[in-house]
């Protein structure tokens, strides 16, 4: 009887692909907070505000007017790469508590709910805390000063 066993393959990121790699991540997190960024403006009356014609949410509302600024914030944060991951995070579950309290009682999928954005919103903010922010953030620079 004769055993065959095989080799295992595994596949290493070069130094190339890991430089363009943590170029795309960081240019993705830079628009994609710097969008994010108007969403949250919106709660405040900026871009339209909530009903199209300038209205912004009360002061101090909730959920409203501290979902505002916690998009707003954790926009900024992530745009600038401080404190990324934490943001992101923050973000994520922001987006999915809008998801399930704003959306999924009007129906069943994001496609009829209106969802989407939010949806979207949620994992990608989640994506961004499981593999960093990438190139150009403020967080790779003080980790290198320590």
């Amino acid at each position: 009887m004769t055993a065959t066993i095989a080799r295992e393959t595994r596949t290493t990121a070069t130094p190339a692909t890991t430089k363009v790699t943590g170029l795309v991540v960081g240019a993705s997190r830079i628009v994609i907070s710097f969008l994010f960024g108007f969403h949250g403006l919106q709660g405040f009356g900026f871009f339209g505000g909530i009903d199209g014609q300038g209205g912004g949410v009360p002061f101090g509302s909730w959920p409203g007017w501290w979902g505002s600024l916690l998009e707003l914030a954790g926009a900024v944060l992530l745009l600038v790469g401080l404190a990324s991951r934490p943001a992101a995070i923050l973000l994520s579950g922001v987006m999915a508590y809008a998801y399930f309290t704003v959306h999924a009682p009007m129906g069943l999928l994001p496609l009829q709910n209106m969802g989407e954005p939010s949806a979207v919103y949620s994992w990608v903010f989640l994506l961004f805390a499981a593999i960093g922010p990438g190139r150009f953030a403020l967080d790779n620079l003080i980790k290198r000063r320590r």
